[in-house]
């Protein structure tokens, strides 16, 4: 289990981690998500021994993570700029990694190479981002972590190949138990993959759940009332918009509840649509001056 606790982080007087407060169940897919400059990458160094707070605490299995070796030793990281040495091919980098990681599967790394199809005597530089990250998650993977954390995983890779790197990974979910960490803007994708989703503004964690809890407990109600009728009081509306007498609302809330709330107020027409993961982000952090705004060119 991954515990990040009331975590402090200041760069030049600027507060980039507020009292963040984080957890990540062993065995699950953890998406975390927020606007640019929220503080997602600022935590993800923390998380991998790279940053050290200034106060709070980072723990795994109860075992903080600086400086400390054999807690890192579980770690897989896989930045968005991929680290590579200059002039360095990717079987020297493997063997690099190989040299430092006793758990490093030479056999695995072997296997891999059919499915990644790179050549390993290519130098790293001179393959494209994509290629790149695909040499990344070929070593990382070959580590068999216990903890994967990824930042902006799949960005430049084709579809296939997006595809068969997220069938690898939950396959090492299901088999292996491992616990995924992930920071990516692609929410569609998230969705698909994640147990849990963590929403980040202004270096705090707004909201934390499941996600299906996440999506049970906002909805998109499509809505006409009689003349003369309005909406009850107490709901915990966060968007609204209407053409003509239909209304859309986003609000706090199952079905069930507003349903039962709303029929005193003899709808002529109720419907309740499920939002995406996308959707949820953009509207929960609308409260937070961070909505999509309408704009007259």
């Amino acid at each position: 289990m991954i515990e990040i606790k009331n975590v402090v982080k200041e760069f030049d007087g600027f507060r980039a981690l507020d009292g963040l407060d984080m957890t990540v169940s062993g065995g699950s897919v953890y998406g975390l998500v927020g606007p640019n400059g929220a503080g997602k990458s600022t935590i993800i160094r923390h998380l991998t021994g790279i940053y050290k707070q200034d106060s709070g605490e980072i723990l795994i299995d109860g075992q903080p993570v600086f400086e400390n070796p054999a807690v890192k030793n579980r770690i897989a990281y896989i930045p968005d700029d991929i680290f590579f040495f200059a002039n360095a091919s990717i079987i020297e980098m493997a063997n690099f990694y190989c040299s430092i990681y006793p758990q490093f599967d030479a056999e695995r790394f072997k296997k891999l190479g059919d499915v990644f199809g790179l050549d390993v005597k290519r130098q790293m530089r001179k393959l494209s981002k994509g290629m790149q990250k695909q040499a990344a998650f070929w070593m990382m993977m070959a580590l068999r972590p216990e903890i994967l954390v990824l930042d902006e995983p799949v960005d430049g890779l084709d579809p296939v190949m997006r595809r068969q790197i997220w069938s690898i990974i939950m396959s090492d979910v299901a088999e292996n138990g491992t616990t995924v960490l992930v920071s990516s803007h692609n929410l569609r994708e998230l969705e698909d993959v994640c147990d849990h989703v963590g929403i980040m503004n202004k270096g705090k964690i707004m909201i934390e759940r499941s996600l299906s809890e996440l999506q049970e407990g906002i909805v998109k109600m499509q809505l006409a009332l009689p003349d003369g009728e309005t909406l009850p009081e107490g709901l915990d509306i966060l968007h609204s918009s209407s053409t003509g007498r239909l209304q859309t609302i986003i609000l706090h809330g199952t079905s069930a509840e507003l349903e039962e709330k709303l029929s005193p107020c003899r709808p002529l027409f109720m419907d309740f649509v499920p939002l995406t993961l996308e959707e949820i982000f953009i509207y929960e952090l609308g409260g937070a001056d961070y909505e999509v705004k309408d704009i007259v060119l």
